[in-house]
């Protein structure tokens, strides 16, 4: 039960607008470590809209680094070879493409999966799946989309997936809930709109 929550935070509609990004390692379905960092997007500019959602401005943003500056420093290594869990991973995998492209740097074929996916497979009779409904499900308080809020709260609904279906091992929590891993190189799912 090894993996890394993500979650961004964008500052518009277009996918390579990532503003901030969280990272929690899980080891054994517990959290273990965690990397939170504003990121300043390729054009300098907040969409109001988005400002209300996640409370970020072009001042909180203005001197962060930019994605490019981050990545092989602090997010790949974090990342290290486990596999990603996403809320909506078409959402965040859509962005980590985005501005992986937008630097032309290389997309790697890294293994994810989408606790969205897992979510509806597990707990079926639940009204909605977003992850603040679920949040409020479990009772888990957290401060709704801030990224490293957001990464850990995926992380906590695999542990109780994980509980639910009895298993002990990623691989086996998939296959129990009809999940693929899929990988992050291998296909172009489109990005853009509000993760859920």
């Amino acid at each position: 039960m090894n993996f890394v929550a993500i979650d961004f935070e964008t500052a518009d509609y277009s996918p390579q607008s990532a503003c901030s990004i969280g990272l929690v390692k899980f080891h054994n379905g517990a959290a273990v470590d965690s990397f939170y960092s504003l990121i300043r997007p390729p054009e300098l500019y907040v969409y109001s809209g988005f400002t209300e959602i996640h409370g970020l401005t072009v001042d909180d943003i203005k001197d962060a680094p930019a994605f490019v500056e981050i990545w092989e420093r602090a997010v790949r290594p974090f990342i290290g070879g486990l596999p990603l869990a996403a809320h909506n991973a078409v959402f965040d995998m859509g962005v980590l493409r985005a501005v992986l492209d937008w630097y032309a740097l290389p997309v790697p074929a890294h293994p994810y999966f989408c606790t969205l996916a897992l979510a509806r497979r597990v707990w079926p009779e639940l009204k909605s799946h977003a992850l603040t409904a679920l949040a409020r499900h479990f009772g888990i308080t957290y401060a709704a989309h801030h990224a490293l809020a957001d990464a850990e709260t995926c992380g906590s609904l695999v542990r109780l997936a994980a509980l639910q279906c009895g298993s002990t091992r990623l691989a086996d929590l998939l296959s129990c809930a009809g999940v693929p891993m899929q990988r992050l190189g291998e296909t172009r799912d489109p990005a853009g709109g509000f993760p859920a």
